[in-house]
């Protein structure tokens, strides 16, 4: 199968055009607030009654939803931890933005970046859980009218895909996750997620899109991003994710994004592919706005739920806790005892027992440099390891 990716100068009003009712697009850039913003740019401007597939790849990433809580659903101190990273595989000689390694992942300019940014923290404007990017996942976004909107309609086309690559025993399941038959368990019931989605619908258009793990190196790294060592004592509102069992495809990106192109133009109808490089979204204003504010650590992190954060059993929340350091402040009269109610990121209420919470008033989780400074050297020595804060 071969399916040609014809580059030509990208023009967003040919998105818009009523006569351009089937788009496909793959995207070059590896930034995952470009892609997400170029995404969302093709929700808002495409024709109505047009469908569009977008492929992208991002560097190093975890993707939260719109409604999410990072300190819940992230481990915030892994992420700025580049050597937990597998090592990025180097370009061949002579390839550049676009270019393919041997394993068949796009390498383009900037990866050489996770070893500075370690692994970004994204927060997509669709709902869903929280899930991991990185060179060896191709993200996929269909967008299409209401009325033909489906949750396992564009999942079945990536299964599809997945089966004519060889990959006999995809399927969706209850969940609308594409999944994979466990190959040690012979009657097949037990499986392996390898696709997740999400969705976003407005009155004129629907988004699916998702993400298939093909060959990250960092499939046992996955756990300690999206683990928080915070999650024991929180309670929250919004969603939470839903954890599964993961594992590889095993086949590479080139061949993939192939595949879904070709099951894509079975459905809607063949048309050229159009690759789309970093300078082509860097040249739309209004979309390079919306760039801005994804990367904005206003939209990372206080767009998150009312949720609280207690060291001990409470009538809201009775589960047993883990046990506490030793070094926690306490003495025979005062078991330590910290509880933070925080709206928006923002601490409304805080109250402990053996230590003074007063300079917790109104802060800012995500501007806390070293809880030390507020809360004494012991306790914020423990807050900075729960939250992921690593003191400057």
């Amino acid at each position: 199968m071969s399916v040609a990716l014809h580059r030509r100068l990208f023009s967003a009003e040919a998105v818009a055009h009523p006569t351009n009712r089937v788009q496909i697009y793959v995207s070059r850039s590896h930034d995952p607030y470009l892609n997400l913003s170029f995404e969302h740019y093709l929700l808002q401007k495409s024709h109505p009654d047009s469908v569009v597939l977008l492929l992208y790849t991002n560097r190093p990433c975890v993707v939260i939803g719109r409604n999410q809580n990072p300190w819940l659903e992230v481990g915030l101190g892994a992420l700025n931890r580049p050597e937990l990273l597998a090592p990025v595989v180097p370009l061949m000689d002579g390839e550049g933005e676009g270019g393919r390694n041997g394993n068949g992942n796009s390498n383009g300019i900037g990866d050489a970046d996770a070893d500075v940014l370690g692994v970004q923290l994204v927060r997509r404007r669709s709902g869903g859980g929280t899930v991991f990017h990185d060179l060896g996942n191709v993200n996929y976004s269909v967008l299409c009218p209401p009325a033909a909107f489906d949750r396992d309609r564009h999942a079945l086309m990536v299964v599809r895909a997945l089966q004519s690559l060889g990959v006999s025993s995809a399927r969706v399941n209850e969940r609308h996750d594409i999944v994979l038959a466990d190959p040690d368990d012979a009657a097949k019931q037990q499986t392996f997620k390898v696709s997740g989605s999400a969705y976003k619908l407005t009155r004129l258009r629907s988004l699916h899109h998702g993400t298939c793990l093909l060959s990250t190196p960092n499939l046992d790294r996955v756990g300690q991003f999206l683990r928080s060592p915070a999650e024991p004592y929180m309670k929250a509102r919004g969603v939470d994710s839903v954890r599964s069992r993961i594992r590889n495809v095993g086949v590479g990106n080139a061949a993939f994004e192939e595949a879904v192109v070709a099951e894509f133009g079975a459905m809607y109808g063949n048309v050229d592919v159009e690759t789309i490089a970093t300078r082509d979204i860097e040249e739309i204003p209004e979309l390079m706005r919306g760039y801005e504010e994804l990367k904005s650590l206003d939209w990372i992190y206080t767009q998150t739920p009312q949720f609280t954060f207690s060291t001990c059993s409470t009538e809201d929340d009775p589960r047993t806790r883990p046990p506490l350091p030793d070094y926690l402040p306490q003495d025979e009269l005062a078991q330590f005892d910290l509880s933070i109610t925080a709206r928006h990121g923002q601490i409304t209420e805080a109250r402990g027992a053996g230590i003074e919470t007063s300079a917790l008033d109104s802060v800012y989780l995500h501007k806390v440099d070293d809880w030390c400074t507020l809360i004494g050297e012991a306790a914020g020595c423990w807050l900075n390891s729960v939250f992921g804060v690593r003191p400057k």
